[in-house]
């Protein structure tokens, strides 16, 4: 067991969350302190980690980065940093930074090497081409894909990654790690863990064969899409079979890895949005919470925040929103739905196993099921109905009762 098992992420996205500017800006401007006011928030919700999305410079979101070993300057530099990682530390909190190394900003300073030596330069060997042009990631010209297949580039990957890591942060969430393959990564983690053996390195994957990806690429962990999607299509549909189909592929995932389990995040629509019915969401929040894997938050669903992520240009804006300066700016309706993700992280703490847990389905049917989870000296039942009416589940330590749209364990 190592310190992931027992951390629970707040997972915010700085830039929006402090009310940046959209894009990026010629002098420093101090804003960090904002999130190192949230600090005990965080604590008092229960979590014990802070994802943070891009602090890097960059042009306008964070994902086309500019320098990986500047801050950016609309949320402050390195001494800003340095506080608030600090003052993360002072709270046993820990920090995870995304990296953004799959691509960069068109005018980052390896592009324009690149652009002006040629595609068979070794300054133009360090990012991909397509017909004599750079290649743009997911069709955006301006995210020019790095070649992390070239020793170089590599070097200079690992560099960024050890750099910060000696700076006091305790991992990496590895942007877009699905489009370079897990060959590519695997040379990078194993060079990282050499020199921190300790750091927590985790791969956004979408879809795919994730024990497969992190036997062949070394990251410790993967984004759990599958069961987030299952969570609130299977709430919706109140088809609990599709649950239990992904649950069956999640146990596999446990037993081989920590897998990132989550129900939104800065790229999703809000949860509380996503469901059709409104009293799903404890049972949404309960999956998040119990089952095995590391759970993130995404910050404002503790609150029950609300929005929808649609197309365009600024339609992740809804999903990424400034929050007050501190937490005494809250809305007070939220607290109801804070106070269930407090009682649902002490369950957590107070069972450390179910990040390990063994997990099988007992019973299911359209609208209710029954999850076992095994820690070994230690056995609960997770039970969920979607119902009009009550019902009766059985459970590992005997029958449950379960109201209609709610949840139990015991």
């Amino acid at each position: 067991m190592g310190w992931p098992d027992s951390v629970i992420w707040w997972h915010c996205y700085p830039l929006r969350f402090v009310d940046a500017e959209r894009e990026a800006i010629d002098h420093v401007e101090h804003r960090l302190w904002r999130l190192t006011n949230w600090l005990d928030y965080l604590l008092e919700l229960g979590a014990n980690g802070l994802l943070l999305a891009p602090v890097f410079a960059s042009r306008t979101h964070g994902y086309d980065t500019l320098d990986h070993y500047r801050i950016d300057p609309r949320l402050g530099d390195d001494a800003d940093v340095d506080d608030l990682i600090w003052k993360a530390k002072e709270r046993g909190i820990r920090v995870l930074l995304d990296g953004v190394f799959n691509h960069v900003s068109d005018r980052h300073e390896i592009v324009r090497r690149a652009l002006a030596d040629g595609p068979d330069s070794e300054a133009g060997r360090w990012i991909r081409w397509v017909d004599g042009y750079p290649r743009g990631f997911e069709g955006n010209l301006d995210l020019v894909e790095l070649d992390l297949a070239h020793p170089p580039v590599q070097d200079y990957v690992v560099g960024v990654m050890t750099h910060w890591l000696d700076r006091g942060v305790d991992g990496w969430r590895l942007d877009a790690a699905y489009a370079a393959g897990p060959e590519a990564w695997r040379p990078i983690v194993e060079r990282v863990k050499q020199s921190h053996p300790d750091a927590w390195v985790l791969a956004e994957v979408i879809h795919g064969d994730y024990v497969d990806f992190v036997d062949r690429s070394g990251v410790d962990s993967v984004t759990e899409y599958e069961l987030w999607k299952a969570i609130w299509s299977s709430l919706n549909d109140r088809n609990l079979h599709e649950l239990a189909w992904t649950l069956s592929r999640h146990a596999q995932f446990a037993s081989r890895f920590r897998p990132l389990n989550f129900v939104g995040n800065h790229d999703t629509t809000r949860i509380a949005t996503q469901l059709t019915d409104e009293r799903h969401l404890a049972l949404a929040d309960a999956l998040l919470l119990l089952l095995p894997g590391v759970p993130a938050i995404y910050a404002g669903d503790e609150q029950g925040f609300t929005a929808e992520k649609t197309d365009g240009p600024t339609g992740d804006d809804a999903v990424r929103p400034p929050f007050p300066v501190d937490p005494d700016g809250l809305a007070p309706f939220g607290r109801p739905t804070f106070e269930l993700h407090q009682r649902l992280v002490h369950l957590r703490r107070t069972h450390p196993w179910l990040a390990w847990a063994g997990l099988s389905v007992g019973a299911v049917t359209n609208d209710t099921i029954a999850i076992n989870l095994d820690g070994g000296h230690e056995r609960l039942t997770l039970a969920l109905n979607v119902g009009d009416e009550d019902a009766d589940l059985p459970g590992l330590n005997g029958p449950l009762r379960v109201p209609a749209h709610a949840w139990a364990l015991a």
